[in-house]
């Protein structure tokens, strides 16, 4: 499947494990890529924010990229982070090509001072070390304005858009201010996936795929026949994971992801602060629930169809 086909697909950000030292254990990763892809997952993204990217080193999350594109192995496509500071961008957009990834996802800069001018020279410059690699660019704030996002997708090597903002209205703007043939991807996972949808948007992305790629797999394919009302029943089902992940200023939006899967004995680790870790005994409780109620303990009858 080439790039573009993928991103209209499930772009599912995968977790960073870590062992009990706190060194970066990507091995664990192996039996999640395979279950995702073995469910349909369309593209793998390393070093996104479920991924912990602020949490990692950059030589980290080199070793990351290298390690997540070699356990894929040419099965689908893989979209590597890059991000931070513009030189450790450039740094890890030219190990990301080294390392076999289709394209990179650029993270929005946190810097507290940026301009929207800025921010295009950044992407350039990113672009420039990328070798040619297709950018997505990762959009959480779009107070950057529609004009500042419009000279962003104009730039060369720009194939689309994360849009990471709950602002349906906002990204219609975009859509029409910008080329066709730029692809707008759901950025705020499956629960906001049907309204992005109904102004245009194609694909979403998803930490759930982590923990139930068929669930993910299914919201999917009801969005693309059209079945808003199925989807949104699937997106109602798996409320409490994203309950949970939702909680303490969205600081429990990885931890929850990690509890379920030490709950699967899949075990990756804690997360790094600033995250919380670990769950509360209230939210612990109710992720057991959710896993219990879907079939998705080791111990418990599988229930993991699309249902």
């Amino acid at each position: 499947m080439s790039l573009q086909a993928a991103l209209t697909g499930i772009s599912g950000i995968l977790v960073t494990p870590f062992d009990e030292g706190d060194r970066i254990a990507p091995a664990r990763l192996a039996p999640i890529i395979d279950r995702a892809l073995g469910a349909g997952l369309h593209i793998p993204v390393v070093n996104g924010n479920t991924g912990e990217f602020y949490a990692l080193t950059v030589d980290e999350a080199e070793t990351m990229c290298a390690q997540v594109c070699g356990m894929v192995a040419g099965r689908a496509p893989v979209l590597a982070g890059v991000g931070r500071s513009v030189g450790d961008a450039c740094r890890l957009a030219q190990a990301a090509a080294g390392a076999g990834a289709a394209g990179l996802m650029v993270h929005q800069p946190p810097d507290p001072f940026v301009s929207p001018r800025g921010v295009v020279d950044y992407v350039r410059r990113v672009a420039d070390a990328g070798g040619g690699l297709p950018l997505m660019l990762y959009l959480r704030n779009d107070a950057i304005g529609t004009a500042a996002i419009a000279d962003l997708c104009a730039i060369p090597g720009v194939i689309g858009v994360k849009w990471a903002t709950p602002n349906p209205m906002r990204l219609a703007e975009a859509i029409a201010a910008c080329d066709p043939g730029v692809i707008w991807v759901g950025g705020l996972a499956e629960v906001w996936a049907p309204a992005l949808y109904a102004v245009g948007a194609r694909g979403f992305t998803s930490g759930l795929i982590n923990i139930w790629p068929e669930r993910s797999l299914a919201i999917h394919a009801a969005l693309e026949a059209g079945d808003f009302a199925r989807a949104r029943a699937l997106i109602a089902d798996m409320a409490a994971f994203e309950e949970v992940r939702a909680q303490e200023m969205n600081g429990t939006n990885v931890t929850g992801v990690k509890a379920a899967l030490q709950a699967m004995s899949k075990d990756c680790g804690p997360t790094r602060p600033p995250a919380a870790w670990p769950l509360t005994e209230a939210q612990q409780a109710k992720m057991q629930d959710f896993l219990r109620r879907n079939g998705l303990l080791a111990d418990e009858p599988s229930r993991q169809s699309a249902r």
